[in-house]
């Protein structure tokens, strides 16, 4: 049988009621308006198996010719955890010092930010997303063969999305932080050449004195646009 023959199935979907489906965006919606970035973090364990739903809950989302181009590493050793720290806090302090424009920095004043990042070792986990541009093959006769993938940022992205949501209505706390460049975790944590550092995500409870900067969101009638 031809496995890239075009094979559908019924569709299983479940149309609610109008209250339902009101009260379940509602829900869902005061549980996510209440997700904060957090930076200070409990030495509480997470319990595997919420990190694992999480992920593959991540893992449902859509992605270009669904080919699913991610990769979810999940970090809880003290040592590679402190090897990470080190190295994001040598290029976050390049960036806050001799990088970063004034402008940036302004903008990032009201949120307390700086080059010291302390939560990637105090953080019970990280989950390290890699992005994956291709696959590699071999034939055999043992030559290497490379399959694009497409719209692997857009898919990773989403991707994250999900990730961060289910995190989130598990009860725990999250943090995206991208350090430029990121190459070193890749080195840390031995990926392959198709694979490329696209997010790292400290998760755990927050600690007993943890604050977070004071902020707003647009509301709606600034985000949405009716054409």
């Amino acid at each position: 049988m031809d496995q890239t023959a075009y094979r559908p199935i019924p569709l299983s979907f479940d149309q609610l009621a109008p209250r339902e489906q009101t009260a379940n965006l509602e829900a869902f919606g005061r549980r996510m308006a209440r997700r904060r970035t957090v930076r200070h973090y409990s030495s509480e364990e997470v319990p595997q198996a919420l990190i694992d739903g999480a992920i593959a809950v991540a893992g449902t989302a859509p992605s270009g010719a669904n080919l699913q181009p991610w990769r979810f590493v999940l970090v809880r050793d003290p040592d590679v955890k402190r090897q990470i720290r080190h190295a994001a806090e040598q290029e976050e302090r390049e960036f806050y010092e001799t990088r970063a424009p004034e402008e940036w920095l302004a903008a990032l004043a009201p949120l307390g930010t700086d080059w010291q990042k302390p939560f990637l070792e105090t953080a019970p986990c990280l989950i390290v997303v890699f992005r994956i541009d291709y696959t590699i093959t071999a034939d055999a006769d043992g030559r290497e063969h490379q399959t694009k993938h497409y719209y692997v940022a857009e898919s990773v992205g989403i991707a994250c999305g999900f990730l961060l949501a289910a995190l989130h209505l598990a009860g725990l706390a999250t943090l995206t932080h991208t350090p430029s460049p990121m190459g070193f975790l890749s080195a840390i944590l031995d990926r392959p050449r198709n694979e490329r550092p696209f997010l790292l995500i400290p998760v755990g409870y927050p600690s007993a004195d943890a604050v977070v900067p004071t902020i707003t969101k647009k509301g709606l009638d600034s985000i949405r646009l009716d054409v």
